[in-house]
């Protein structure tokens, strides 16, 4: 599967038996229809609840392709204090979260205790692959 921002390919990780695409090139992350509900422990209908901030909210941003289908996903937001704006395929393939999206959801939507929990796996598997493209860390000291 290939990454809808920079089309580069994306790698699986799983936690507690989901699959997260993640793309080492972005840092962003799909989750395919039904996952973000296994990571919250929540109901279809109460995550659909909390991901229904409007749709098509930033028509003036290039749609990106659905990984599953390569059709145009539809803008969505998250959140009304700290607005998250995520791609949603319309034909129900799944969601597309920027880098950091996901734990910003996760930390929301479970009173913070099991997001925080998840964001950290994510932050601990992610962190090596999101430096910024041309920056690396800085050197040891040696002594």
């Amino acid at each position: 599967m290939d990454c809808p921002v920079c089309r580069e390919p994306m790698i699986g990780l799983e936690y507690e038996k989901v699959e997260v695409d993640y793309c080492p090139a972005c840092a962003g992350v799909w989750l395919d229809e039904g996952e973000l509900e296994v990571l919250l422990g929540l109901e279809a209908p109460e995550v659909a609840a909390l991901l229904s901030g409007g749709e098509d909210i930033a028509a003036d941003e290039a749609r990106r392709p659905c990984p599953a289908c390569d059709r145009p996903m539809v803008k969505a937001a998250f959140g009304a204090r700290d607005r998250v704006v995520y791609d949603r395929c319309p034909r129900h393939h799944g969601v597309f979260l920027d880098r950091g999206e996901l734990a910003a959801v996760m930390e929301h939507a479970l009173g913070f205790a099991r997001g925080r929990e998840i964001s950290e796996f994510l932050r601990g598997v992610f962190v090596d692959h999101t430096e910024e493209p041309g920056t690396s860390p800085e050197p040891e000291p040696r002594g």
